[in-house]
């Protein structure tokens, strides 16, 4: 096998080339630094081993040496080993050491370009970098080193693009009005672009300073030159970023924060895209693993005999995929249900109903198992009810319920969810780095097996890793696992959805 060095592009994975999505499908080892998106990470595959080095500036970092040696050792195990580095990996990055590397260890390895924040900042900003009149000439520069730099010639080009200037930008301003070039120059400064925290604030020499005052502005891009402002005549209607009255963006509710969200292993997560959207980062941490039950006799039985039920009750995503994989494993098909009314908990459970055709005969107003009995649309007495559930942990109250109600009641195992042996190392990492800023659960058992696998690596935690992280549960349940475990909740949701659960987070961030 080899290494590829590939350039992750300057955002989400859409600014990726086609050649570098398809290669990170395929990793077997992923190492990236920290500002890679997560959206690309994700494309790897689940058993993939994700390692981060840092290279985020004021943040702890692998040092290159042992970057280097890493490269080599996976290599060497005959594995496909991807080194991801944000923006084009020979643009103010150290690729040419881990080549050289490789050379020496004899390792067979391929570049892969990337899109770089020096074009595709400006870009996005509607910015262009050349002009027939006002730019003629570009300069890019790194001002990791202010003072290693000609600064009477730089200011004299018209256009500058410069990257790694957030902490900087002060010195950088003092020596370009040193140097004669005039207060009025305009200045963009583009921060974390391609993203949905994307924020652009446009000034000149003499004021951006203030305007982007008490602004963590890393990572960004500055551009130096009359060019700015030619954006005002590029705009078009429809453009995704809207500027107030600063002169900066607008931006997302959870714009700067880290969310963890716990969820099933190997299930795409729709709460994942809707955090996204709002502008945060999201980890996914695996704490349930979904698999079948020991044994489907108690529902093959079921299914069987599905004309003599009068009722099926099906509280997840889960129970009603494992179910409908049984019936079509018997062989029989959704006509098998025509005499049997449906009920659901929850609009999740029952969009996944409806991807089988089926439309629920009954859900309940609150999107918990435990509103469902009181609400139920007919009289229980006498009804015979098929609940397929979870084999172990699942709820004993519906059940009760239904049984107090003079139900016949018959529970089938459809399927099994367990703790995973291990914490993802993403997730692990940035607890470690105290940089998780919300845990988010959805179920009671999730907060169970979470607990388990901090408990696991409790020793790799510093003490005070939960005392800044807002903790959120979407229902009253769930509410309840995280009292007795963790102490607190600091968040519920009012609908107890995913949509309600990442509204009810907007709501606390923004207070």
């Amino acid at each position: 096998m080899k290494a590829y060095i590939i350039g992750a592009g300057p955002g989400t994975k859409e600014y990726l080339t086609v050649k570098a999505y398809s290669l990170i499908t395929q990793a077997e080892v992923l190492i990236y630094d920290a500002l890679v998106d997560n959206s690309i990470l994700e494309l790897a595959p689940e058993n993939c081993l994700k390692i981060e080095m840092g290279k985020r500036g004021g943040k702890p970092s692998i040092s290159q040496s042992e970057i280097n040696s890493l490269l080599v050792e996976k290599c060497r195990l005959g594995k496909q080993v991807i080194r991801l580095k944000g923006g084009d990996p020979f643009i103010f990055g150290r690729a040419t050491s881990e080549i050289q590397t490789l050379i020496e260890a004899g390792c067979d390895f391929e570049i892969v370009p990337g899109i770089s924040s020096v074009l595709a900042a400006p870009l996005l900003a509607n910015i262009p970098l050349t002009d027939p009149v006002m730019s003629r000439i570009f300069l890019v520069l790194t001002a990791h080193n202010i003072e290693a730099l000609d600064w009477e010639t730089i200011s004299k080009i018209e256009t500058l693009v410069i990257l790694m200037g957030g902490k900087n930008l002060g010195q950088i301003l003092h020596q370009l009005l040193r140097h004669q070039r005039t207060p009025q120059t305009p200045v963009a400064i583009i921060q974390n672009c391609a993203t949905p925290k994307q924020q652009i604030w446009i000034g000149t020499l003499r004021d951006i300073a203030q305007k982007t005052y008490a602004e963590y502005l890393s990572p960004c891009v500055i551009i130096v030159g009359e060019v700015v402002r030619l954006r005002d005549y590029l705009k078009y209607p429809n453009n995704m970023i809207k500027e107030n009255s600063e002169a900066k963006t607008e931006i997302a509710p959870l714009a700067n924060k880290t969310i963890l969200v716990t969820r099933s292993a190997g299930q795409s997560s729709k709460f994942t895209e809707l955090l996204k959207k709002q502008g945060s980062k999201v980890i996914e941490m695996p704490a349930l693993v979904i698999t079948s039950p020991s044994s489907w006799h108690d529902l093959d039985m079921a299914i069987n005999n599905i004309n003599s039920f009068d009722w099926l009750i099906l509280t997840s995503t889960n129970g009603v995929e494992y179910f409908f994989a049984r019936l079509t494993e018997k062989g029989k098909d959704t006509r098998a249900l025509a005499g049997v009314k449906i009920a659901v908990v929850g609009k999740k459970t029952a969009e996944s109903l409806q991807t089988f055709g089926l439309t629920p005969d009954f859900i309940p107003p609150n999107f918990v198992a435990d509103s469902l009995v009181a609400n139920f649309p007919e009289n229980l007495n006498g009804k015979k009810v098929l609940f397929p559930r979870v084999e172990t942990g699942g709820r004993e109250v519906l059940v009760k319920e239904l049984n107090s109600q003079n139900a016949e009641v018959i529970e089938v195992a459809a399927y099994e969810s367990s703790c995973p042996e291990n914490i993802a190392p993403e997730a692990l990492l940035g607890l470690q780095n105290l940089q998780i800023d919300v845990i988010t659960f959805a179920s009671s058992k999730t907060v169970r097996n979470f607990c388990n696998l901090i408990e696991k690596n409790k020793d790799k935690l510093p003490e005070n890793w939960l005392e800044n992280i807002c903790i959120a549960s979407i229902g009253p349940q769930t509410s309840e696992s995280c009292q007795s475990l963790l102490g607190r909740v600091d968040v519920e949701a009012k609908e107890y959805t995913l949509d309600g659960l990442t509204s009810a987070i907007i709501d606390k961030i923004q207070k």
